[in-house]
């Protein structure tokens, strides 16, 4: 047996001890730690794009996404990769800090300076959730997570149980609540001195771009107060949505004082500073670009107002296909777009596709993940257990970051084999 393959044995059996322990314990302290191994090498630049509420068997062979299912044959495959919990915004932040930081539903932030505006009737600030910050931090803990609810309260009241609890309908372990960190690989990569970008489709191109903006059409925003305030008949068009925009949960980001750790980190897809302007200039594209489609594009549906096909939350019927494959042409139309462009070209690069949870249904919350390099054989299928936790662990070790609470647990693994590790080819 491999030195892997033991690696991995060894760990699932502490998982599953992990498990048996429930969730009463003592919480942890969840720190910033060693640097994970890597045994693939490192990384330059990683184009991170995440989907939105699909179980991967809605995805995987369904005729309305023809694209991710190709680039799934090609690609690198973790068959059995989970989400952390429900909703979205715990998904996006446990992503990119290891934690859920205490945020239990999709609530906006309480901007400093300003708290939560919302100029829309009908509408309104429920539950306004305190920036992430050393001072917030203080002597408080995350939320613990189950592996299977056997109520929808054990999973943040966002599943739908009716007869017996499928296996890991939350999460692929149990998490218990610890002390955490009150970062996020932003704050990592800025002390190391490499850069990352949040590009979020359809923020609004009314000022103040993202300050203090939890939803916009592209054009309006929860800020604008004409014709919003007074017509709910024109009411705004939720496409760009701040629970999708996890940075923008930190309080040094909302404040900006140091500019590469600031809301100007935060651009448009469009524009002379958006994705697209980025990856034709190698020189500003950054270490790590976390990439957003906006809830039309992004499988998630659901959308207030506009056109039937964004409105829509099933994965049945003429307006869930169209859903799906308005999802299926947003994804080939970025990862064609980096894979053609000056910035894939140079350094060691990958691709990430995944989605942050399924659809709140009674089924295991297991997700597609697809990965590809630019220096080594794809086309890996890999069975190992993962979750989002691992993901981050992955990508601390590819850019030589510490872990970050949860992503230092030892059910997190470093998912080399879907990195290219054993699979180098010359650069």
């Amino acid at each position: 047996m491999g030195a892997y393959m033991k690696s991995w044995c060894v760990n699932v059996l502490k998982s599953a001890t992990l498990s048996l322990i429930g969730l009463s314990a003592v919480p942890a302290n969840a720190v910033e730690t060693n640097v994970p191994e890597s045994k693939f090498g490192h990384f330059d630049h990683v184009f991170f794009i995440i989907m939105e509420n699909q179980l991967d068997t809605f995805i995987l062979k369904n005729p309305n996404a023809p694209f991710i299912n190709a680039y799934a044959q090609v690609a690198n495959q973790a068959t059995n990769y989970f989400a952390v919990g429900h909703p979205s915004a715990p998904n996006y932040l446990e992503i990119v800090g290891g934690s859920n930081f205490g945020l239990t539903g999709d609530y906006w932030p309480n901007w400093p300076g300003t708290g939560c505006v919302d100029n829309e009737p009908s509408s309104g600030c429920s539950h306004p959730f305190t920036p992430i910050s050393a001072s917030s931090a203080a002597g408080t803990t995350d939320n613990p997570v189950v592996a299977t609810a056997t109520s929808s309260s054990q999973c943040n009241g966002q599943i739908t149980i009716t007869g017996s609890s499928t296996a890991n309908n939350c999460a692929l372990y149990n998490y218990n609540a610890a002390y955490f960190t009150p970062k996020s690989i932003a704050d990592q990569l800025v002390s190391k001195g490499l850069s990352w970008k949040s590009y979020q489709e359809s923020l609004p191109a009314v000022a103040p771009g993202v300050s203090g903006v939890n939803y916009s059409d592209g054009e309006f925003s929860n800020l604008s107060t004409s014709p919003f305030a007074t017509s709910p008949v024109n009411a705004i068009q939720k496409l760009y949505a701040v629970k999708h925009n996890p940075f923008a949960y930190f309080l040094n980001v909302e404040t900006g004082a140091n500019p590469a750790l600031s809301l100007d980190r935060i651009q448009d897809f469009d524009g002379p500073s958006g994705l697209w302007a980025d990856l034709q200039h190698p020189e500003r594209t950054p270490n790590f670009a976390f990439i957003v489609p906006n809830q039309c594009h992004d499988m998630h549906g659901s959308v207030s107002g506009g056109p039937a096909i964004c409105a829509s939350n099933t994965e049945s019927g003429a307006e869930g296909a169209l859903l799906m494959a308005e999802g299926d042409a947003e994804v080939a139309k970025i990862v064609t777009g980096i894979k053609n462009s000056p910035a894939w070209a140079i350094g060691r690069n990958a691709i990430i596709v995944t989605w942050d949870e399924n659809d709140y249904s009674n089924a295991a919350n297991q997700v597609v993940f697809l990965s590809e390099t630019n220096y080594a054989a794809n086309g890996v299928k890999s069975s190992a257990p993962y979750d989002h936790f691992s993901l981050l662990r992955t990508l601390e070790a590819g850019f030589g970051l510490p872990c970050l609470n949860h992503a230092c647990d030892q059910t997190s693994l470093v998912m080399n084999e879907l990195f290219g590790a054993a699979q180098q080819k010359n650069p």
